[in-house]
């Protein structure tokens, strides 16, 4: 089956653009018989084929399920050459052999993250995160501290009275750090997080005595005792640096990496 360059680079932009997971496979050599030509190129997504073939068939079937062992694999997969001897290899009666290059396109997906307060731990911690590839968005009632932050196409300022309506809006992708003007404004915000979500960070700023705090209010609110002591950070950040807002926020944005890359990095 002849295969128009064209189309396949129609197809492949389009794609692209669109940030869709998918493994471009290639034929690139082959000795005796092939059911296609060297040349002959496939797009497999997760869940359909959307431009061409490689041949049909069982050696086909073999490259749709390496392509999708590739686009769900939580490991970064490089880009891979595979030769297979048709007869021996794959079980079909095609006396040939096939080399196939195997080009995997998965889009980074987005860190994002959010920050519920805007004062001084936030404004020493968002110029450090505007450094990294992430989206942020900041959450606070008070006008005068959001504007003191700095501006950022990925910098995202919400001003609210009732922060947990924000955090409704969340994807369920998203880190969240606490870091309001008290107790009162976070246990709302803890609460509702551990209820109703499941994000991969969830930290609050505060002491070890605050923890012990927290910890009771939530158990007599019903969250379960394991969920109230396991399912957050409090105090939040690494172990490490002094009781000041910039190494505050120093430890704060070491814990976020860490937990982004034992997420995403396994």
């Amino acid at each position: 089956m002849e295969q128009s360059l064209p189309q396949f680079c129609e197809r492949f932009l389009e794609l692209y653009q669109n940030k869709t997971p998918m493994v471009v496979v290639t034929l690139t050599d082959m000795v005796g018989h092939a059911p296609q030509d060297v040349g002959a190129r496939m797009i497999v997504g997760t869940d359909e084929i959307y431009f061409g073939t490689v041949g049909g068939g069982k050696l086909e079937k073999r490259c749709i399920d390496l392509s999708r062992e590739f686009l769900t694999s939580k490991i970064p997969i490089k880009n891979q050459s595979h030769q297979w001897n048709l007869p021996r290899d794959i079980g079909m009666t095609c006396g040939g052999e096939v080399t196939l290059y195997f080009e995997t396109y998965k889009p980074e997906e987005t860190w994002k993250i959010a920050i519920f307060g805007a004062g001084h731990i936030s404004q020493e911690l968002v110029p450090i995160l505007l450094k990294l590839n992430c989206e942020l968005t900041v959450v606070d009632p008070r006008p005068e501290w959001l504007s003191r932050l700095p501006h950022s196409p990925r910098l995202k300022k919400i001003q609210e009275e009732n922060m947990p309506l924000v955090l409704e809006t969340l994807d369920s992708n998203t880190f969240v750090a606490i870091v309001t003007m008290g107790h009162a404004t976070d246990y709302p915000l803890v609460k509702l997080a551990l209820e109703k979500h499941h994000f991969p960070y969830l930290g609050v700023i505060g002491s070890k005595v605050k923890r012990i705090k927290m910890n009771a209010d939530l158990i007599a609110s019903g969250i379960p005792e394991k969920l109230a002591k396991e399912g957050f950070y409090l105090p939040m950040g690494e172990d490490f640096g002094r009781n000041t807002p910039a190494e505050i926020a120093l430890s704060i944005v070491a814990q976020l990496l860490k937990t982004r890359d034992q997420l995403f990095n396994p």
